[in-house]
């Protein structure tokens, strides 16, 4: 064959491929990194917005009652499955913006993991108490572990935790105990139960790098923490002045422990009714100071890159947000982005912080270098906020 019949060959192939590739106009294809969700907890509604643009995209309505909703991510950030107070798991397509699935689960849930396979869903219930899990494709019902500590008693479950493999750490409020659940084979779930933790477990969370379990109690001073890299877990209580202190005080509203801020190797917490945040060695487990703040904190969370920890408050203090730098463990900004801020959510570098205003119904977002807002929205009655990002995060 002659060189040019050879040249010819390979353009007419070079196009016949590159039709082939071509499946549509690429304003069509739509990625999910720079998405998140919004939950107008008054209307039952989630908002989509774009955490790039800065706007909102898409309402989804009718998703009954999110006074106390959470939301976790597929796998490959497409879905959000959202746990409504009032039992029901909803899974939002986040491309096509509508209703993917729904299923009423229990009578009382106030949030839910996914497993680290992504297979897996989990809600937490208080009515009736334990956890079900549900296969994320077609939520189906794949395991029920009622959280039964004593014949025919049943207790309120708080701080449920994705573990690597398919386990799960949660908290058992009305029974005192800590349990460690593995549903690698769905249909004969294997409980671990760590019982006399501590009065009141009442929230948890696990370390970024999946190792330590901690609960907070509400009735007695102190923390329950569990090494999850033992071969037989036990509980051990740290942080003894920690709590309400020596004096009792009114709470206004319980602290979030899933929004403790981690940075280095230090943990910085809510103090429980006081106008604190704790400083805490992550090696150690000993508390190593405290910083006075503007009210009772609520959500105590750190920029990705651990510079900065901010930090919103319960009433009468929260229309507040203010801001530490962890180098010197100072409030270096004290803002005002509304009414009722009740959460804040870091994009994924952290260059922005988004924050829920209730009572003015606005989201704000914040420039974290110069603290200037960059673009505000306006819906009702805005609460939790919840990027993508979280898809790729240990107990989030």
């Amino acid at each position: 064959m002659k060189r040019r019949d050879c040249l010819a060959l390979l353009g007419a192939s070079s196009l016949l491929l590159g039709g082939c590739a071509s499946t549509g106009p690429a304003s069509s294809l739509v990625g999910t990194g720079d998405l998140g969700v919004v939950v107008a907890r008054s209307t039952g509604t989630l908002a989509i917005v774009n955490t790039s643009q800065r706007k909102l995209l898409a309402e989804v309505k009718g998703l009954g009652d999110l006074s106390h909703a959470s939301v976790v991510f597929s796998r490959d950030a497409r879905h959000a499955f959202v746990f409504g107070r009032d039992g029901a798991l909803t899974k939002v397509d986040l491309l096509t913006q509508r209703i993917a699935g729904r299923v009423m689960q229990a009578g009382n849930s106030i949030g839910g993991a996914i497993s680290a396979d992504g297979s897996l869903v989990v809600a937490q219930n208080y009515t009736p108490g334990g956890i079900k899990a549900f296969d994320t494709a077609t939520l189906e019902l794949v395991a029920d572990v009622p959280a039964e500590f004593e014949p025919g008693r049943l207790s309120r479950v708080v701080g449920l935790v994705d573990l690597p493999g398919r386990r799960f750490a949660y908290s058992l409020f009305d029974a005192d105990a800590i349990w460690i659940t593995d549903l690698s084979n769905p249909a004969r779930p294997v409980t671990t139960k760590l019982p006399n933790i501590g009065r009141q477990p009442y929230d948890a969370l696990v370390t970024p790098n999946g190792r330590h379990y901690i609960a907070g109690l509400f009735g007695e001073d102190g923390l329950a923490m569990v090494d999850l890299w033992e071969e037989k877990p036990q509980v051990r209580r740290i942080l003894a002045g920690y709590g309400r202190g020596q004096e009792p005080l009114p709470v206004y509203k319980m602290p979030h422990l899933r929004g403790w801020a981690v940075a280095g190797r230090r943990a910085y917490l809510p103090a429980i009714g006081r106008h604190e945040v704790l400083v805490v060695d992550t090696d150690t487990w000993q508390e190593v100071g405290r910083i006075p703040v503007a009210g009772q904190p609520v959500f105590v969370m750190a920029r990705p890159d651990g510079r900065q920890v901010w930090v919103n408050f319960s009433v009468p203090d929260y229309r507040r947000v203010q801001v530490i730098d962890t180098t010197t463990q100072k409030i270096v900004r004290t803002l005002e982005p509304g009414k009722a801020v009740l959460h804040m959510e870091f994009t994924p570098r952290g260059e922005s912080v988004w924050i829920s205003s209730r009572d003015d119904h606005r989201v704000s977002v914040i420039d974290t270098q110069s603290f200037a807002t960059q673009a505000t929205m306006t819906l009702d009655s805005p609460s939790g906020i919840f990027f993508t990002s979280r898809a790729a995060r240990v107990g989030f």
